[in-house]
């Protein structure tokens, strides 16, 4: 196991540890000053039992999702550290680092290389302030999850700039999502001290555990709605967008923090 995955292994110990009220809410207010973190959306610290509790808190009022029906909204809160076309098979980690696609979604998305090709790519880093929870980006039909064990770097800038192929070797949970006869991927990146990725609609996923086997989960006639929550990061890290060529229209917005429920593409 690489150091990596055990430094994340122990915070995830600490993290989901329910520390007595006074001393939990003391870590609790430390924390959500130290990060500067906005609960305007969300329960006070002092009730979030643990640390965990309160990286995965809820939104206590949903947000209102505007988009068109033709429209992808945002997964997550999040910084867009990349975006644009894929050159061929080639996406961007961050500028003058690129990455394969076929690499980062393994065999297992063969099937579906092809059509990928020239077709864009978004990522989007949540840093420890921010909501983690993610959401389904549009309706569509959830086809397969693959589940990639791997390291535990951090996905900050600093690391997307030194690391090469960051994505492909840290872990990863791939989702191969149809719609409008057309398919993208979500891949949700694990990073150090991320204790560990959560998916609701799929308990079997473990993440962070001592396995180097991939993991493969096939569905029939499951349907997601625009703004269903799918899972949750316990921790910052990263999800990167994957669609097919001539699928959508990206909107410019490299570099800028954008929210859930904020639009990020038309439909073609």
């Amino acid at each position: 196991m690489h150091i990596t995955n055990v430094i994340s292994q122990c915070f995830g110990k600490f993290a989901k540890t329910q520390f007595p009220s006074p001393i939990q809410s003391v870590i609790n207010r430390g924390y959500v000053k130290f990060l500067g973190l906005n609960m305007s959306e969300f329960k006070h610290p002092k009730h979030y039992k643990s640390l965990n509790a309160l990286f995965t808190r809820e939104l206590e009022i949903p947000r209102e999702v505007k988009s068109a029906v033709d429209e992808f909204i945002s997964p997550t809160d999040s910084l867009i550290t990349q975006c644009g076309k894929i050159q061929g098979d080639l996406a961007l980690q961050i500028k003058g680092m690129e990455y394969s696609y076929e690499d980062l979604l393994t065999y297992y998305c063969k099937d579906n290389f092809d059509k990928l090709k020239d077709g864009n790519f978004m990522n989007f880093y949540l840093s420890p302030k921010d909501y983690h929870r993610y959401h389904s980006p549009y309706d569509f039909e959830l086809k397969k999850l693959i589940h990639v064990p791997g390291k535990l770097y951090p996905v900050n800038l600093k690391y997307l700039n030194k690391e090469l192929e960051l994505f492909v070797q840290n872990e990863r949970v791939i989702l191969e999502c149809e719609a409008n006869g057309k398919i993208f991927y979500m891949v949700f990146v694990g990073a150090l001290n991320v204790g560990q990725m959560v998916f609701e609609f799929e308990p079997r996923v473990e993440t962070n555990i001592d396995t180097a086997e991939i993991k493969v989960y096939e569905y029939e006639n499951i349907k997601i709605n625009k703004a269903d929550c799918l899972g949750y990061f316990k921790m910052g890290s990263t999800v990167v967008m994957l669609w097919e060529k001539d699928f959508v229209q990206l909107e410019d917005l490299l570099n800028q923090d954008i929210k859930y429920t904020d639009k990020i593409a038309s439909n073609k």
